[in-house]
């Protein structure tokens, strides 16, 4: 059981302790709150220490809770500051800013309400008196620019109208805050602060490491935004570049990274978590890794004291990665042909997401030093991992029993050895009959993967954009065999012969039962009352079915059932899959 250091302290009691010197570390991000979190802390601290506005009347035993501060002791004696960076921040910038108002105030009050203030902010010698250049609060934040800026602040006390920082702006609202209230109740200036300091309550949780304290976190956290692994791996990879006297230039790289997989991997909760993932997978290549227990992302690169993280190659392999699924993303013309784009199109309607894995892999391995690949060898990689897993998810469903092939494989490909999946390769009359009897559903992933993949068999396919949202057609509606109850073979109606790729504008009008009546939204039509054209799909098959059947009956289905079968199979065997 994790041991925890908990004890709720009021501000003073907790700020002036020798022991609390604070660090935000590295991989934290930016000071955040704005004016409207300032003006609410203010608010609320206002109405508690000040219940009657004008009066000194008070209850010296009432509390106002705060919040908790999660931190563990690192390796230098620092408390890292886990959760509660953003009040931590803001309570010092607000004890600072009183601090300013009584520099000329010399009654008794003042006079000690000040000493006070200054003990919170500034560390102190064994005589009690402050080091005005130690203060007891400190930030290595990678990617805060403004950091310098706050501690200038906490030091002077001053903060120009031309700093932009949240500190600045913030520290200028808690001056003007205070001093209103200054003008109105001179008298009893002295006690709100100390109020705030004697009566405003913390809850310091003290973790013995970093893991427990970012388990905590996450566990009474339910508003702000947990720090993610690659929040840790930034802060090692900080330290490393900072020792080799390139924080800036890691910096910079920092930055662009993290634009790179806002933009590349915006559909995951945390993006540049998914690029190490990726990255991972390479590693664990390298290092013959065969488990198909995958350990968790931090503890992979935790190993050796975060071993991996500590070399240059690594965040340039990391950029480079991160550019070539930028680059998929885009679609870029530039780095890829539309052959190319086309299988990657396919994929990326894949049953799972294990190909994103084992292409960062072929990525990595096969790169040339501008991150090119070659072609054909790429696409015939492409094909034969589409055949592989497609089949995969129809013989052996779930993303678990395909771990032991493709790891297999990804060290295959680390040590420049064919991709043959020489202990997985399929039998024919069992994939025919696999096909023959499976469920091809909508709600199957591996159905749209089927559909996508038969639309691109067409080499007159265009490439369509990724953000296309495309449903599954029907070809022979449903609603026409509720209608007609023409089918004999009602898992006809589900059958791949019956289901084609279509883009979702037009999958909402063309439900219609008659494929009459289905046809012009496949080929596009003139609207009289819109007086304007409505575009066609752009899968080229069913534009041809459009034009050359009157109707598609179940006849139709069976031979396109077969047909798609057949090739997937004369697929499978090209790319040597088959046995």
């Amino acid at each position: 059981m994790p041991k925890l250091n908990v004890d709720q302290r009021t501000i003073i009691n907790l700020f002036q302790d020798k022991k609390s010197d604070f660090l935000i570390p590295a991989y934290q991000r930016p000071y955040a709150w704005g004016e409207n979190e300032c003006q609410t802390l203010w608010d609320d601290i206002f109405t508690f220490a000040i219940p009657d506005e004008g009066s000194k009347e008070f209850d010296s035993n009432s509390e106002y809770f705060l919040g908790p501060i999660v931190t563990f002791k690192n390796k230098e004696n620092k408390l890292e500051v886990i959760d509660g960076q953003q009040r931590l921040t803001t309570i010092m910038l607000l004890l600072r800013a009183f601090y300013s108002k009584f520099g000329h105030m010399q009654d008794k009050a003042s006079r000690a309400t000040k000493e006070n203030i200054e003990k919170c902010l500034w560390k102190t010698d064994e005589f009690g008196e402050p080091n005005m250049n130690a203060l007891k609060i400190d930030s290595e934040v990678a990617t805060d620019n403004n950091k310098e800026e706050f501690f200038n602040i906490l030091k002077t006390g001053n903060a120009s109208k031309e700093q932009k920082s949240k500190y600045a702006e913030n520290y200028r609202f808690f001056q003007e805050s205070i001093q209103k209230f200054l003008d109105k109740y001179p008298t009893y200036f002295a006690y709100l602060p100390t109020r705030i300091m004697n009566n405003c309550i913390l809850l310091p949780i003290e973790a013995e490491s970093q893991d427990t304290a970012l388990k905590i976190f996450s566990t009474l956290n339910n508003r702000g935004k947990p720090l993610s692994d690659s929040d840790i791996f930034k802060s090692e990879l900080y330290k490393f570049y900072s020792d080799l006297g390139k924080k800036d230039q890691f910096i910079e790289k920092w930055k662009i990274l993290e634009e790179l997989c806002q933009k590349t991997f915006n559909t995951t909760e945390n993006p540049m978590d998914e690029l190490f993932t990726r990255y991972m997978f390479f590693i664990r290549a390298k290092k013959g890794i065969k488990s198909s227990t995958t350990e968790s992302l931090r503890k992979f690169y935790a190993t050796d004291d975060y071993a991996i993280l500590k070399t240059e190659d690594t965040l340039n392999n990391i950029i480079d990665l991160a550019n070539f699924w930028n680059d998929i993303s885009n679609q870029d013309k530039d780095k890829f042909t539309q052959k190319t784009l086309s299988k990657l199109f396919v994929l990326n309607y894949a049953p799972n997401g294990m190909w994103t894995y084992f292409v960062s892999v072929y990525f990595m391995q096969n790169k040339d030093s501008d991150g090119s690949l070659e072609e054909n060898q790429f696409c015939n990689f492409l094909d034969k991992i589409t055949g592989f897993i497609w089949t995969f998810a129809i013989t052996n469903p779930g993303v678990n029993a395909l771990r032991t092939p493709i790891y297999t494989e990804m060290i295959n490909l680390v040590n420049n050895n064919p991709i043959t999946f020489a202990d997985f390769k399929f039998d024919i009359n069992k994939i025919r009959s696999a096909f023959s009897i499976f469920n091809f559903n909508n709600s199957r992933p591996i159905t749209k993967s089927m559909v996508t993949w038969w639309a691109y068999q067409d080499e007159n396919q265009e490439l369509l954009p990724l953000e296309t949202t495309l449903e599954i057609e029907h070809i022979y509606a449903r609603s026409r065999q509720d209608k007609e109850k023409s089918l004999n073979n009602i898992n006809n109606l589900e059958s791949l012969g019956n289901k084609a790729l279509l883009e979702k504008r037009i999958n909402i009008r063309a439900t219609d039962y008659r494929f009459e009546d289905k046809k012009k939204y496949y080929i596009g039509y003139y609207s009289a009352k819109k007086n304007q054209k409505k575009e066609g799909t752009k899968i080229i098959e069913l534009i041809n079915l459009a034009n050359t059947k009157s109707d598609f009956t179940e006849i139709d289905i069976e031979h396109r059932t077969t047909k798609i079968i057949n090739k997937f199979i004369e697929f499978l065997s090209k790319n040597g899959l088959t046995k």
